[in-house]
Formats: structure tokens, C-alpha cells, sequence
């Protein structure tokens, strides 16, 4: 099959298809000190090491959207392969709100922004806010890099396909 065999992919439900091909980590994006705030996401990526920044994009309509813009701090716990049920449980939109959504998700403070940081993840970022940029139905937030952290054994979370996997290492 050459390239110009191929029919074009439309629709939304084709094209998360289509970028379901993409294997991505997967992290939980953390915000707000009093009353925090959590979401699974694999829209994330480094952009810089000098200075360091990382970019997260969020969709509008989420809880955490407006804390990270009002707040200007966020964090992104990289989860591990363990954490499957915390990707599940922060992808959940029937999760409790408010205080009561890190009730039984362990958490510190993170040192530099206050923003929970999940325990037992494979690597963490806290950060602060320094630019937003329109992307669509979301917004692309750019953060500083103030704090970072890993474990030593690599054992990655995975999303590919729709679902959670575990790589072999």
C-alpha cells in the first residue's frame, strides 16, 4: 500500500484512534494548595533543559484549569507502573471533589509550590506557571521547573491502544 492508497481518518472518534497509536507516559497533574485539585493526563512533554520548562495541556472544562491559572503553581507526579488504579481513579469523573479527592491518595506537599506530589511515583516536577497558550478546547500551560525528583528503579506507566501498560525492563 502506498500513501496515496490510504483513506483519510475523520471524526473525533477516528482520531483518537489515530492518536492512540501514540504510546505516551502517563502522570497525574496536580494544583491548588487549600483546596487541591488532580487529573490523569499524557498531554505532557519537556520543552527545555536551559531554562527547564514543561508543557501540560488541559481541557477548559476541568476542575484543575482555573486553579492552575489562578494559583500559577502546579505539579506532574509521573506515575509508575504500580499506579494504574491512581491513573484510573483521577481519570474518574465521579471521584470526590474538593478535600475529599486526595483522601486515600498518598501525597506530600511539594517543597517549592505547596502542590501535592504523589508517593510512590516514578518521577515528579513542581512548577511554576509562566505562560498560557490557547490550544483548541484547551489550554497549553508552560511551567518553570522550581523542583524535581526520581525513583531509582524504572518502571513507567504506559498508555497505548486505550488502556494501561506496563513495560518490561
Amino acid at each position: 500500500m502506498t500513501a496515496t492508497d490510504r483513506t483519510p481518518t475523520r471524526g473525533t472518534s477516528a482520531l483518537r484512534g489515530v492518536l492512540g497509536r501514540f504510546a505516551t507516559g502517563v502522570t497525574v497533574l496536580t494544583a491548588g494548595r487549600d483546596v487541591p485539585r488532580g487529573m490523569t493526563a499524557n498531554a505532557f512533554t519537556s520543552v527545555s533543559l536551559e531554562p527547564p520548562l514543561i508543557l501540560v495541556c488541559v481541557v477548559r472544562t476541568a476542575a484543575i484549569h482555573d486553579v492552575i491559572r489562578d494559583e500559577g503553581a502546579f505539579a506532574v507526579s509521573v506515575l509508575s507502573g504500580q499506579q494504574g488504579d491512581v491513573a484510573l481513579y483521577f481519570a474518574d469523573h465521579g471521584r470526590p471533589r474538593g478535600r475529599r479527592e486526595f483522601e486515600d491518595v498518598d501525597t506530600v506537599p511539594g517543597k517549592c509550590t505547596g502542590v501535592p506530589v504523589l508517593l510512590g511515583a516514578q518521577a515528579w516536577l513542581e512548577c511554576r506557571l509562566v505562560a498560557v497558550h490557547d490550544g483548541g478546547d484547551h489550554s497549553i500551560f508552560l511551567g518553570s521547573v522550581v523542583d524535581a525528583g526520581r525513583e531509582e528503579k524504572d518502571d513507567p506507566l504506559v498508555y497505548f491502544g486505550g488502556g494501561f501498560h506496563r513495560l518490561s525492563t
